[in-house]
């Protein structure tokens, strides 16, 4: 089962059914959100936000539990994504795969996913449908049930998962070597999946423990988005919700990561198609100003077809396929401002390196101009705004923000973006950019073994499982 670009997190999750859920006015077209999103806890410590919008007589219902990788431990890496499986296993009330099919039934979608920062569950169907989610959340937070016979075979399926999108892709294993190199002490080392070794040795008393332990109210999150009225949809959560025991929201602070003190470099031999070179930077995140600095610094890189890194390696150079940036800005922990590039046949990992490094200079050299930078943020907003018109990403969007910081941040974007200089984003890129806080990775393509042609490697900084 199953973060994007930062203005929309988590883009590719719902593609099915986006279309259906299209709005015709962004978050931002009549009142600040923070004027109209009602916010409640019940006596348990379950936070609820409620966001109306009569627009269309849909609903997207969602929970959100304070826990993913980050929460994990050494040797117990991906069990996150794993009770993700199992919460679609079935309650002493609703049997294996019933959820599903029962939303199905009613004309709706749902679906889950993991990250590095929590675990989401999702159900998009009519308005009028909306006690049916209600009840079946509120039915697995309070009363899963974890048996072998229903483990094992999904066990299984997760090790497989795991093949298919990690072991035989060569961009998403060169991101889980690069992760593994850049974080040394935070628990973004490990992949949200897990490594294979932890999830061959997964027991149901793992699993029991970690649903113990976080998927408690007071962990817990439920948000809904859509044709509704809060006097009529909050006294339904409270009855569902309500009586199941709060729990204790776990300690979520973790251990930082030291400064950076020199280069890491790594290469990851692999079959593939072409070469891939990709520089990972620790940066801070929404917590500080200059993360709205590296908002800017990904639109001035790559932020369309006539961004720098584009319009300069793509177009004029052709020494890479394609190259993109990408700045964490969105996470729990402070994460990475990642740049990538695929390597054009013919040409070579060091021609496209000493390029990247190259526009990295000029940005801590020159000043960018006024029109370029008010390009950039043009394009930055345009993309919060828009990103914002369907119920499901109002909803995504919201509950990222509450789960990393509070969802009241959400109202700092434009403004935070609006807010950097010129000289801003020439200190930023002084400051982060650097060899020092730099890891780079080096995907080296060999020769398929199989008579297969080998996957291109299209790397990507996306922490979702689904």
């Amino acid at each position: 089962m199953g973060r994007a670009a930062k203005r929309a997190p988590f883009p590719c999750i719902v593609f099915v059914f986006a279309l259906a859920f299209c709005l015709a006015a962004p978050l931002y077209a009549s009142a600040p959100l923070s004027a109209r999103v009602s916010e409640t806890t019940l006596s348990n410590g379950l936070k609820v936000i409620l966001l109306e919008n009569h627009k269309a007589p849909l609903v997207s219902f969602q929970v959100w539990y304070k826990v993913g990788s980050r929460n994990e431990a050494w040797g117990k890496t991906g069990l996150s994504h794993m009770l993700e499986h199992m919460m679609f296993k079935g309650t002493k009330n609703v049997g294996p795969g019933e959820f599903s099919r029962t939303i199905e039934q009613n004309g709706g979608d749902d679906n889950a996913f993991t990250s590095t920062d929590f675990t989401a569950y999702f159900e998009n169907l009519s308005a009028d449908r909306v006690s049916i989610p209600v009840d079946l959340e509120s039915d697995r937070m309070g009363g899963l049930l974890l048996t072998e016979e229903q483990f094992k075979p999904e066990r299984s399926v997760v090790m497989e998962e795991r093949r298919l999108r990690t072991d035989d892709n060569p961009g998403a294993i060169l991101v889980e070597q690069m992760n593994a190199a850049a974080f040394q002490v935070q628990p973004y080392h490990w992949p949200v999946i897990g490594w294979m070794q932890d999830i061959a040795r997964y027991t149901v008393e793992d699993l029991k423990e970690h649903y113990r332990t976080y998927y408690c109210p007071a962990n817990a999150v439920v948000l809904v988005v859509g044709d509704f009225k809060k006097e009529t949809l909050l006294p339904l959560i409270e009855r569902a919700f309500g009586p199941i025991p709060g729990g204790k929201a776990p300690d979520q602070q973790k251990d930082r990561e030291e400064p950076q003190t020199g280069e890491r470099r790594i290469a990851v031999r692999k079959e593939a198609q072409l070469a891939t070179v990709a520089k990972a930077y620790h940066v801070p995140n929404l917590r500080e100003r200059d993360g709205y600095a590296l908002e800017v610094i990904e639109a001035l890189l790559s932020a369309g077809e006539s961004s720098r890194l584009t319009r300069l390696l793509v177009r004029e150079k052709q020494l890479a396929l394609t190259v993109s940036a990408q700045n964490d800005l969105l996470s729990r922990d402070p994460s990475l401002f990642t740049i990538s590039a695929e390597v054009m046949p013919g040409k070579t990992s060091d021609e496209v390196e000493k390029a990247l490094a190259a526009e990295i200079e000029r940005l801590q050299r020159e000043l960018v101009g006024p029109r370029e930078l008010e390009k950039a943020k043009n394009q930055l907003e345009s993309a919060f705004v828009y990103s914002q018109d369907s119920l499901f990403y109002q909803g995504m969007i919201l509950a990222t923000y509450e789960v990393v910081s509070t969802w009241k941040e959400i109202d700092r974007y434009v403004p935070g973006v609006r807010s950097v200089s010129a000289e801003d984003v020439r200190r930023a890129a002084r400051k982060y950019l650097i060899p020092a806080n730099c890891t780079t990775g080096i995907l080296v393509p060999i020769p398929s073994t199989n008579g297969k042609p080998a996957q291109p490697a299209s790397p990507s900084r996306e922490n979702i499982v689904r």
